[in-house]
């Protein structure tokens, strides 16, 4: 399980410790991302 945080008009991404792992222009390209994460 992720949470995505809005700052400065981007979306971050941090894991369940709240350790950062990236940033995306908006919350349909995190979720993409997200996906590719996931699989890795």
């Amino acid at each position: 399980m992720y949470s995505m945080r809005y700052v400065q008009g981007h979306v971050q991404v941090y894991d369940l410790a709240g350790k950062f792992l990236f940033s995306a222009d908006t919350e349909k390209e995190a979720r993409e991302e997200l996906e590719n994460y996931a699989q890795h």
